[in-house]
């Protein structure tokens, strides 16, 4: 039997981080993915998601973000790779929205610079932006992207040069605790470890059966736009990433500029109760139609020729929040998901405190509010 001193399940934002602060800490690691990333199959693609720090689920997440910054610098650095970029955020409402208190409360409470824009301001700054009279918004000049391509190759690149031993196409199928620690199986073999982070994403109910009645895998669609006109206006030193959440509209979305793949929309929701091995990657003309009307109707200049479309993957609780925990009968086993569709720009912090539960260190972060528990 191959062992180590750390198993982990999923090599994904999650995993992948974890991973690497296990093995940066001097530790065996031994690393399964059933696929091989980064990849287009679970939730860690796109080319960029946002990251923000006036967090609009409230001040709780702020500290863990500004830490999870920290280390995408930090790595992005050590890999000769940007990582992450700030240029802003313009979260779009109409008047009948509710207001976005939670975002305004994370701001205030540590400080960080936020801006209420009228209607006039929007049109003044963002004229790429057509929204309705009497519709206004807040812009986060502290926020950008994380480009999750890159962090998975940075983590996945350190942990070879590190000596782990990375192992995909090969999905761990079940686990069990022993004296001798935790042995898990997989379709070529059987391993061992003294511990084992289970970060598995869309597949985790797989080997939490304590996740199998709350986890819901929800499918989104995303679509990467060539420019109608006016590219330059599309880039990101002259748009923020927007969110439009507006009433009258049937689909909420975001969007973020072009970095060379197209400028991206996707849906702030989609399809749910999906099969994560049959999820229907490739998507439909419905969408395609949905979304050209949107753009068509609020980012004209972005109504070209669809570059590249896809689906990704949430794992939803239904309080919309994540798992990081031991797990309740087998303290040496930890579990780092689901993460509900906003995990990834805190990964690089996630994967810090799974490293120090795997370890026995005492995060540095209150983890309370993301028990296995609350997930019932």
């Amino acid at each position: 039997m191959i062992r180590g001193d750390v198993i982990v399940a999923g090599l994904g934002a999650m995993g992948g981080t974890t991973a690497y602060h296990l093995a940066r800490r001097g530790l065996k690691v031994i690393g399964f993915d059933r696929f091989r990333p980064p990849h287009r199959r679970g939730s860690s693609h796109g080319h960029a998601r946002v990251i923000r720090e006036a967090y609009s689920r409230g001040p709780s997440y702020v500290p863990l973000v500004l830490r999870a910054i920290e280390l995408w610098r930090e790595w992005g650095v050590e890999a000769g790779v940007e990582l992450v970029r700030m240029y802003g955020y313009l979260t779009i409402r109409s008047p009948e929205e509710p207001d976005l208190h939670l975002m305004r409360a994370s701001a205030s409470a540590y400080g960080l610079p936020l801006e209420d824009l009228s209607t006039e301001e929007i049109r003044y700054r963002y004229p790429m932006f057509r929204i309705e009279d009497g519709w206004g918004g807040l812009f986060e000049p502290r926020a950008g992207a994380v480009f999750p391509e890159r962090c998975i190759q940075a983590c996945l690149s350190g942990l070879v040069r590190l000596g782990a031993d990375l192992r995909f196409d090969e999905p761990v199928s079940s686990w069990k605790s022993g004296a001798g620690g935790i042995e898990v199986r997989t379709p070529s073999g059987t391993y061992g470890a003294e511990r084992l982070v289970v970060t598995a994403g869309a597949w985790v109910a797989n080997l939490i059966a304590q996740l199998r009645p709350t986890v819901e895998i929800e499918r989104l669609a995303l679509f990467m736009f060539e420019s109608a006109g006016n590219a330059p206006a599309l880039t990101p030193k002259m748009c923020p990433n927007s969110s439009w959440g507006c009433v009258g509209v049937r689909d909420s979305f975001y969007t973020q500029p072009d970095f060379g793949n197209g400028f991206k929309v996707a849906f702030h929701h989609g399809r749910t109760g999906v099969d994560p091995d049959h999820p229907d990657r490739s998507t439909t003309d419905e969408e395609e139609a949905r979304v050209r009307q949107l753009v068509g109707r609020f980012i004209p200049d972005a109504a070209g020729r669809i570059r590249e479309s896809t689906a990704c993957l949430y794992t939803n609780l239904p309080d919309r929040d994540w798992v990081i925990d031991r797990h309740p009968d087998e303290p040496r086993v930890v579990i780092g998901s689901p993460c509900s569709g906003h995990g990834f720009k805190f990964a690089s912090a996630i994967g810090e405190i799974l490293a120090d539960l795997a370890t026995d260190r005492t995060p540095s972060f209150d983890i309370t509010p993301f028990s296995l528990g609350h997930s019932a």
